[in-house]
């Protein structure tokens, strides 16, 4: 069943409501991700966030049937810097939209001599090392406290791994993810640092993205695209942008294959809606409803509709 959208505002802001709640699927990667052939009917919109300005407009499209939402992360032609990425609006943009489960696709070296270029790690952990950035859509006036023990949909990361499997990507089932603040590479002891610390890959931009998403209790998922050996191995170069272009163009056409491979598994998953990432915020919120900030409320208006009763 093709889903069917109905526009309207809250507080002057652009909601794009799914009416039929089927599996709205969200895409957030490069500019090769989204140039997927057989989509139709697509459409790039603005899609307005209290937060600010998400990445880029929001591309629309259907495949077989399943919508799908793309968000390029750096916005079309790479402009936005891993820090400068609004990943509060991003998050906002795609539940306005009508997004329900998030695929994070995004290019990582490697912190093990096992994970090679060309393969794909589904991440089921992460170590935050960034400390720049906006990682909440809570604060003063309206506080909450959302557990991140595990950090990602593990429903979405099974329909991942059969889909990766059926396309012949080489992947891996779980792994941690050391997200550094960037924008320039690792130094070797940071890299031999975080290889002491059991991590698997190193990248810049799923955090505090994986954290905003359970906040808005989307089910979202890390795909990590190993494109290099970060600068540890003493056999490889230290990573370059053009050694990380090449790897990721190839790693693009591998991630179209698996997204088109995944999408019927999660149209027709029938515990989408069930899925414990849905209520994510039951027990987060700490502010007591009488001190709570009105304007802190409207901000929250999707994000946290379903219990403050905004929607």
């Amino acid at each position: 069943m093709i889903c069917q959208w109905h526009n309207f505002c809250i507080g002057g802001v652009a909601i794009m409501k799914n009416e039929n709640q089927t599996p709205v699927i969200g895409i957030i990667g490069g500019s090769g991700i989204y140039d997927i052939k057989g989509l139709t009917n697509k459409r790039w919109v603005s899609i307005r966030s209290p937060f600010g300005a998400p990445s880029d407009d929001l591309l629309f499209g259907e495949l077989n049937g399943q919508q799908i939402v793309f968000l390029p992360r750096h916005g079309r032609g790479h402009q936005i810097p891993p820090t400068d990425i609004n990943f509060r609006a991003n998050i906002d943009a795609l539940k306005r939209a009508g997004v329900t489960d998030v695929i994070s696709v995004s290019a990582v070296g490697s912190l093990r001599e096992h994970l090679q270029p060309g393969m794909f790690v589904i991440v089921d952990q992460f170590i935050d090392r960034t400390f720049a950035r906006e990682k909440s859509f809570f604060g003063v006036g309206l506080v909450a406290h959302i557990s991140m023990a595990y950090p990602v949909c593990c429903r979405l990361g099974n329909h991942i791994e059969i889909a990766a499997r059926e396309v012949g990507i080489e992947v891996v089932r779980g792994g941690t993810y050391l997200v550094m603040e960037g924008p320039q590479f690792s130094s070797l002891a940071e890299s031999e640092l975080y290889r002491s610390w059991n991590c698997d890959v190193i990248g810049m931009t799923n955090m505090p993205e994986a954290k905003l998403a359970r906040e808005a209790e989307l089910c979202y998922v890390t795909v990590a695209m190993v494109t290099d050996f970060d600068c540890w191995h003493p056999n490889c170069d230290a990573v370059t942008v053009d050694e990380i272009i090449k790897v990721f163009l190839a790693n693009a056409d591998k991630a179209r294959s698996m997204i088109k491979k995944v999408l019927p598994y999660l149209h027709n998953d029938n515990k989408f809606a069930t899925c414990s990432c849905r209520k994510a915020l039951e027990h987060a919120l700490i502010t007591a409803p009488d001190a709570r900030d009105p304007e802190m409320v409207k901000r929250l208006d999707v994000v946290a509709g379903r219990l403050l009763n905004t929607c």
